[in-house]
């Protein structure tokens, strides 16, 4: 099967991934499958806290998304809960208790790629280096038609898949690779389906992970060859 972009199915568009400079921020950077970037994702903290919002045991995580035009809504607030519970997942929230860190997300463009937000929201995590973190958490996008599943389908793609899903991974090496969130959907459940889109996923996300350690490697100046020593 060939794709209309002349892809095979479990191939990735060429990933954008880049660390930005933006002020008063402690971290940013863009990601995005594909030529542009769709998300830009700033991280500050830790920062003090009102008293009655303290956690006295755990950093607090605020996150905000805001659409490509427009206010947020409905739709942004979900994502924004997404987004804040696939990072806790990642960094250590107990290393600043009683402080707080703010996520804000900004799509870049009417795709509103979830992935893309997940993946530019871990790099902007990683560019601020101010909370510790367990591992990397990385996304990519599956889509089933009637040939065979798909890989970072576009979106004139997915109007015509039967089920889709964005699945996130925690990432802690290449043994170490674990999916802790999907919203794999479709016109009928079946978890044979679920597994075998995970498995395809988590063998696609991989040229994620690898493609943020060469980003970071270039931001550091480090050698290439340095990389399987990362530990991200």
């Amino acid at each position: 099967m060939t794709r209309p972009d002349g892809r095979s199915p479990h191939d990735i568009r060429p990933i954008t991934a880049e660390f930005d400079d933006l002020a008063r921020v402690d971290g940013s950077a863009r990601f995005g499958f594909g030529s542009t970037p769709s998300a830009l994702a700033s991280f500050t903290g830790p920062i003090e806290v009102r008293l009655a919002a303290e956690n006295p045991s755990r950093l607090s995580l605020d996150v905000v998304v805001r659409p490509l035009s427009g206010i947020p809504g409905t739709r942004e607030k979900k994502t924004g809960s997404v987004l804040g519970s696939v990072l806790k997942q990642s960094l250590v929230m107990e290393a600043n208790p009683r402080t707080a860190v703010v996520l804000v997300v900004q799509s870049l463009t009417d795709e509103g790629s979830l992935a893309s937000m997940i993946n530019a929201s871990t790099m902007a995590c990683m560019a601020s280096a101010s909370v510790p973190m367990r591992g990397v958490v990385c996304a990519v996008d599956v889509g089933m038609t009637d040939d065979d599943f798909i890989v970072d389908p576009s979106p004139e793609e997915k109007q015509h898949t039967s089920a889709s899903g964005c699945f996130a991974f925690h990432i802690q090496g290449l043994q170490r690779v674990e999916c802790i969130w999907t919203n794999w959907t479709g016109s009928g459940f079946d978890e044979q389906e679920l597994l075998q889109a995970r498995t395809i996923a988590r063998e696609s996300v991989i040229n994620v992970w690898k493609t943020l350690k060469e980003t970071v490697a270039r931001r550091e100046k480090l050698p290439l060859e340095a990389e399987d020593e990362m530990e991200i």
